[in-house]
């Protein structure tokens, strides 16, 4: 099956030999979103709330740039550095989502990200 690279210029750029989507068929396999803005600009400043804030801002971006939104999404991984900060991280990413459409997902903690992030989402999404 071919697929096509999925790219928005709201969110970073890949900061590696990576994509920031992959589209094949219906569905969009996003990679892991961290707190960089569109510049490629840290953001939140080891604040984990804005730091997941932006992180779910990327995702929409990139799905955006795809023609999907949130609600598309089936299942999400989330990778945290410290899982003491689940319960915060918890609270904004649900806030994100209607209840009855929440896709499925996991949240694994990790001994570090990329530049040192406290979070990082990637989802799969599908249209239709």
């Amino acid at each position: 099956m071919a697929h096509t690279v999925v790219f928005s210029p709201q969110a970073p750029a890949p900061i590696g030999p990576y994509s920031q989507a992959i589209r094949a068929g219906n569905t969009v396999y996003v990679s892991g979103q961290i707190a960089l803005d569109g510049n490629g600009q840290l953001l939140g400043n080891g604040d984990v709330a804005a730091e997941t804030h932006q992180v779910m801002h990327n995702l929409q971006a990139v799905l955006a740039a795809a023609g999907l939104t949130l609600r598309h999404i089936v299942k999400c991984s989330i990778f945290v550095q410290d899982l003491g900060n689940f319960g915060l991280i918890n609270d904004i990413y649900g806030s994100y989502f209607d209840a009855d459409y929440a896709p499925a997902r996991e949240t694994v903690e990790v001994s570090r990200l990329p530049k040192d992030v406290q979070v990082e989402i990637s989802c799969v999404a599908v249209e239709g």
